[in-house]
Formats: structure tokens, C-alpha cells, sequence
């Protein structure tokens, strides 16, 4: 696809619950085609929330504002049978957790089959098996006409993955939102999943979005990288600029976290504190209580998100912090 008008383009994305409380405050981003969105946070975050409220999915009772569009076509107020219409067919969703997201009582080459007739009703159910079989072939599935005829719990963590990849780019979706895809598997899987879905992005110029709690998972996949923290955007920016250059404490934060191949000076420094709910988030920066840069005006005025060298950072003091991210610790730039 030749064309450089993003796939979705979110403004402004606020998810208000029925007790006035808002878990997603003011959300920008685009996904493009060919390119890879890496949203990072911690649980809590807001993250899943926001990808959910994308897919017309949100919280029960709650309410959306702002805007979501996907080429152009507005998304919030749209009916809910448009939504299903969209859904798994402009935009697929890999579930966090493979094994309560599919049916255990369904073989695996069914589960897919369904996901292929219920966008394709013309479809015949021997032509959706045999493209089922092609779907587990075209995500590294050994023997796919064999794992077709199997069921959830006969597939370890890695091949549930891949299973619930091939539903979710059935009908060729432009673009993927991967909620947490690797979480609780092993290194070397991890490695496996995401080389999946790059190719699969790349095969079918899909705009990805990737959640995580990890920033070492969108290191080497991601184009852009969004930091959100309490419901809001405290960074983001291009995966160089924000890994070494980094303007704010969350994110650095989330860096120190991080092993080296060199093994660093010292142990890993996790960020003291946990984050709040948001329910009872703190005035002022919701990240203030856990920053050891925190001031007095952290305390009592929110930073807006404003550009700083090649970033958008909402920080009061990001034009102190310099030199690398991934050197200097959260510690460090205490006051």
C-alpha cells in the first residue's frame, strides 16, 4: 500500500466511566501501514484499555470521546453492527491470554474456520478448513494438518500464540493490535512470537500495534514507542530517540529495569512504589509520588506533553535531563 494517510488515527482518546472517573485521558497515535506502534506501561496503565476502546470494546457503562478513525471513517458513535462488521476484518486482536480467549471445546482448525465465515458467509467449511490448515502453516505451526484436528490444551504456550495470530489475521485485518503477546513465555518464544508477527506485518502491510509491559520487547520491533502511565501519554516518540534519549523519569525508570549484556554497575533499579489506581490518582503529575526528580509544581500542575528535542515528554523538567537513557539511572537525576 503505497499511501503515507495513517490506517487509524486516534485524537484525544478519553474512556470515562459512569462514576465520572476517567482510565484513559487524552490518547494520540497513528498506526501506519508497514509500521510497528510499541504502547508500554506497567499493568494499570491504561494500555489494554485504550487498544480495547479502539476495537469498540470498552469497559461496560463507560464513555468515549475524542476520536478514532480508521481510514477516515469515525469509529465512536458508530453502531455496534459496524463494529462487529470492523472487527476481525479491519482490525484483528491477538488476546493476552491464548488459553481463556479460545474455546477449549473446539478444535483448533474449527476455532479458525469460524473466524473466517462469520466475515466470509459464502465461504464453504471445507474451503475455510483448508485456509485454516494454510493459516497454521503461515504462523510456523509444525504439521498443520494434524494441529488442525487438536484441541487448545494439546498446545503449549508458544503454539497457543501462534493459534490465536492466525485468527486474528484470518481475514487479512490492516491493521493488528498484539495485546501483551509474549507474557509468561520464554525467551526464546518471545523472540519466535515477534518474528511472526513482523513477518506477517510485513507480508501483508499491516500497521501493528504491540503492548507491553516490557520496553526489551519493542527494542528491536517497534517504530514508535507511546509511555503511558495513570491513563496518559508521558512519552513518546521514535524506539532510538526513546531508549537513548529518553526526557522523562517513568520511562527511564522502566529502562533500569532492563538487564544489559554488559551487566551494568550495580543491581537492576526497579521503581520504588507502585502505580496508583486510577480511581484515586494522585493531583498534579500522577507519577510524582514514585519520582525521585519531583518538585513542589509536580505536586500541584500536571505537564501538558510538549516536544523536547526528538521527543514528546509530559514533564516539568525534561529539558534537565540529558545524556543517555539507558546509562543513567532514575537515581541519578534525583534532587
Amino acid at each position: 500500500m503505497v499511501n503515507n494517510e495513517p490506517l487509524l488515527d486516534v485524537r484525544d482518546l478519553r474512556v470515562t466511566l459512569s462514576n465520572g472517573v476517567e482510565i484513559v485521558r487524552g490518547v494520540d497515535f497513528v498506526a501506519e501501514a508497514g509500521k510497528v506502534v510499541g504502547i508500554v506501561g506497567e499493568s494499570g496503565s491504561g494500555k489494554s484499555i485504550t487498544m480495547r476502546a479502539v476495537m469498540g470494546l470498552p469497559p461496560s457503562q463507560s464513555k468515549l470521546s475524542g476520536s478514532i478513525k480508521l481510514h477516515g471513517e469515525e469509529l465512536i458513535g458508530a453502531s455496534k453492527r459496524r463494529l462487529q462488521q470492523l472487527r476481525g476484518s479491519k482490525i484483528g486482536l491477538v488476546f493476552q491470554d491464548p488459553m481463556t480467549a479460545l474455546n477449549p471445546v473446539i478444535t483448533v482448525g474449527k476455532l479458525i474456520a469460524e473466524a473466517l465465515r462469520l466475515h466470509n458467509p459464502g465461504m464453504s467449511a471445507a474451503k475455510a478448513k483448508q485456509k485454516a490448515i494454510e493459516l497454521l502453516e503461515l504462523v510456523s505451526v509444525p504439521q498443520p494438518e494434524v494441529r488442525a484436528n487438536q484441541y487448545v490444551h494439546e498446545f503449549s504456550g508458544g503454539m497457543r500464540q501462534r493459534v490465536m495470530i492466525a485468527m486474528a489475521v484470518a481475514n487479512n485485518p490492516e491493521v493488528l493490535i498484539a495485546d501483551e503477546p509474549t507474557t509468561a513465555l520464554d525467551v526464546t518464544v518471545q523472540a519466535q512470537i515477534l518474528e511472526v508477527l513482523k513477518d506477517l506485518q510485513n507480508q501483508f502491510s499491516m500497521g501493528l500495534i504491540l503492548i507491553t509491559h516490557d520496553l526489551g520487547v519493542v527494542a528491536g520491533a517497534a517504530d514508535t514507542v507511546i509511555v503511558m502511565y495513570a491513563g496518559k501519554v508521558m512519552e513518546k516518540g521514535p524506539v532510538r530517540e526513546i531508549f537513548y534519549r529518553s526526557r522523562h523519569p517513568y520511562t527511564r525508570g522502566l529502562l533500569s529495569c532492563l538487564p544489559t549484556i554488559s551487566g551494568r554497575e550495580g543491581t537492576l533499579q526497579p521503581i520504588p512504589g507502585s502505580p496508583p489506581l486510577l480511581s484515586t490518582r494522585p493531583h498534579g503529575c500522577p507519577f510524582h509520588p514514585r519520582c525521585s526528580m519531583a518538585r513542589d509544581i509536580c505536586r500541584s500542575d500536571e505537564p501538558p506533553l510538549k516536544q523536547i528535542d526528538g521527543v514528546m515528554s509530559a514533564c516539568h523538567f525534561a529539558g534537565e535531563l540529558h545524556g543517555s537513557a539507558s546509562d543513567q539511572q532514575i537515581s541519578s537525576v534525583g534532587r
